[in-house]
């Protein structure tokens, strides 16, 4: 039985790419799942259980994991989960698995600068309803700015100039205040 699930926590091991015996991506890393709790006694939060998981990502949503996510990344990732029973070498246990269809980063501990790759496999432009090609050129994203959407009303904010965060990944260096 496959249930969808959606589980928010944190990348445990780095990604590691490999190849399908069918020759399709997989990225595969694990998920810690922490819950807590506010313990009245002492008036602080308390790490009650975690829960592991191994996570699957194939085609191209595994080649942007294995690019964008690294240990200790807080994130949220929906698939379907699959519970099995494993032994080896007289040892036995269960493992949970998901296979992902979506993974992000969780936005509450943290930013993340989306950069939009371009498709592996050519596809025909676009046609607008009018019936001629719409404009995708993306050019202007480099600069800042957002190709084709008016962000007139939205203040920009100046942030401290930084390299890059902790794992070496380049950051924004400007917000967005709406």
């Amino acid at each position: 039985m496959h249930d969808t699930v959606t589980i928010v926590g944190n990348v445990a091991t780095d990604p590691t790419q490999g190849r399908t015996a069918s020759g399709i991506a997989v990225t595969n890393f694990r998920l810690a799942s922490t819950h807590r709790r506010f313990d009245d006694a002492t008036q602080t939060w308390v790490d009650v259980a975690t829960n592991w998981y191994s996570v699957a990502a194939f085609r191209q949503l595994g080649e942007h994991a294995k690019a964008s996510l690294r240990s200790g990344d807080s994130v949220i990732v929906t698939g379907r989960m699959k519970i099995r029973a494993w032994e080896n070498n007289g040892k036995h246990g269960t493992s949970v698995d998901i296979d992902a269809d979506a993974i992000g980063h969780d936005l509450r501990w943290g930013t993340t600068a989306y950069r939009r790759s371009t498709r592996s496999t050519p596809e025909p432009p676009a046609q607008s309803r009018g019936g001629g090609a719409v404009d995708d050129d993306r050019s202007s994203e480099s600069s800042g700015e957002t190709a084709g959407i008016d962000t007139s009303w939205a203040e920009r904010d100046e942030l401290p100039a930084s390299d890059g965060d902790a794992a070496g990944r380049s950051v924004a260096s400007e917000s967005l205040t709406y």
